[in-house]
C-alpha cells in the first residue's frame, strides 16, 4: 500500500497594513523629506548637546576679541561684544525650537478644540466662532503678534503665547471645514443612532479621522512660527539680550554687516536650514497623508 506523504504547510505571514504604516513608508522614499528630516535632528542634537559642544559662555565675551572674523579658536567669529558666534547659534536652537513647538501646539489645540464646536455644532456657535477667526485674519499676522506683544510687554514668553494666539484661525478654519464634511458620513450617522452622546462622536470619531491635515499643518507651522519669533526678536519684542536668539543676533549685529558679516550670516543660515527642514518635512507628510497623492 503506497505511503501518501503530507507536507507541512508553512503559514503564510501577512503584512497587517494600516494607514499611518503607509504613510510612513511613502515619507521615507520621500528623498527631500528625508534629507529635511535630517537637518530637524541635527537641530534637535545641537541643541540637547549645547552645553558638551560648546567651549564658552553664550552670555559673556571679551571685548579685545569683539568682530574677530572665523577662526580655529572661533568657528563662526565673535560678535560686537567678542561673544563666540558659534556658541549662541547653537544655544539659540534651543529657543526657536522650542518657540516653534509649543506656540503650535498651544494654536492647534486651541484651533482644533474651537473648529470642533462650530464644525460640529453649528447655528450660533459657528457663527460666533466663524467671526472671530474673521477678525483675526483681517489683521496680517505679524501685526496683530506686535499688537499683542506691545500690550503684553516684550519677552520671549510673551512672544510665544502672540504667535500661538495668531495662528488658532488657520487650524480652527481647517477643522471645521473638516468635520463639516464627516458629520455627514455614515458612520456618524451609525453613531447617532445606537445613541451616541455629541462628546463621543467628536473625540472618537471625528477627531481620530481629522488628524492627518492637522499634523501636516503644524509641521509647516513651526517652521512659520520660527520665523515669526525670529521676526519679534528682530524688533525687539521678542527675546531679550543677552538671549542667543537668531532673530535679536540679526538685530544686534545688523549695523556691523560691512565690517563683521559673519555675524549676520551664520544666524541667518541657521535660521533658513531650519525653516527648510520643517518645510521638506511638511511638504512630505502632506503627500503621504493625501490619498490623492497615492497610487
Amino acid at each position: 500500500m503506497a505511503e501518501v506523504q503530507i507536507e507541512k504547510v508553512q503559514p503564510v505571514q501577512e503584512t497587517i497594513s494600516s494607514p499611518w504604516r503607509d504613510a510612513w513608508r511613502i515619507l521615507i522614499r520621500n528623498k527631500l523629506a528625508v534629507v529635511g528630516f535630517g537637518i530637524i535632528v541635527f537641530f534637535i542634537l545641537l541643541a540637547l548637546l549645547a552645553p558638551y559642544i560648546t567651549p564658552y559662555p553664550y552670555d559673556k565675551g571679551e571685548l579685545v576679541n569683539r568682530n574677530k572674523p572665523p577662526s580655529a579658536e572661533h568657528w563662526f567669529g565673535t560678535d560686537y561684544n567678542g561673544r563666540d558666534i558659534f556658541t549662541r547659534v547653537i544655544y539659540g536652537a534651543q529657543i526657536s525650537l522650542r518657540v516653534g513647538v509649543l506656540a503650535v501646539l498651544g494654536s492647534a489645540l486651541a484651533g482644533t478644540v474651537l473648529g470642533l464646536l462650530a464644525g460640529y455644532y453649528g447655528r450660533w456657535v459657528d457663527m460666533l466662532i466663524s467671526r472671530v477667526f474673521d477678525i483675526m485674519l483681517a489683521f496680517p499676522s505679524i501685526l496683530l503678534a506686535v499688537a499683542i506683544v506691545a500690550i503684553l510687554g516684550p519677552s520671549l514668553n510673551n512672544a510665544m503665547l502672540a504667535i500661538a494666539i495668531v495662528n488658532i484661525p488657520t487650524y480652527g478654519r481647517l477643522v471645521r471645514s473638516i468635520v463639516l464634511r464627516l458629520k455627514q458620513e455614515d458612520f456618524v450617522t451609525a453613531a447617532r443612532a445606537i445613541g451616541m452622546g455629541d462628546a463621543r462622536i467628536i473625540f472618537h470619531h471625528i477627531l481620530p479621522n481629522s488628524l492627518a491635515p492637522i499634523i501636516v499643518t503644524g509641521t509647516l507651522g513651526i517652521a512659520t512660527a520660527i520665523i515669526e519669533a525670529a521676526a519679534l526678536g528682530f524688533l525687539g519684542l521678542g527675546a531679550q539680550p543677552p538671549q542667543p536668539e537668531w532673530g535679536v543676533m540679526l538685530s544686534d549685529s545688523r549695523q556691523y554687516i560691512q565690517h563683521a558679516p559673519w555675524s549676520v550670516i551664520f544666524p541667518g543660515l541657521s535660521i533658513m536650514l531650519t525653516v527648510l527642514g520643517f518645510n521638506l518635512v511638511g511638504d512630505g507628510l502632506r503627500d503621504a497623508l493625501d490619498p490623492r497623492m497615492k497610487n
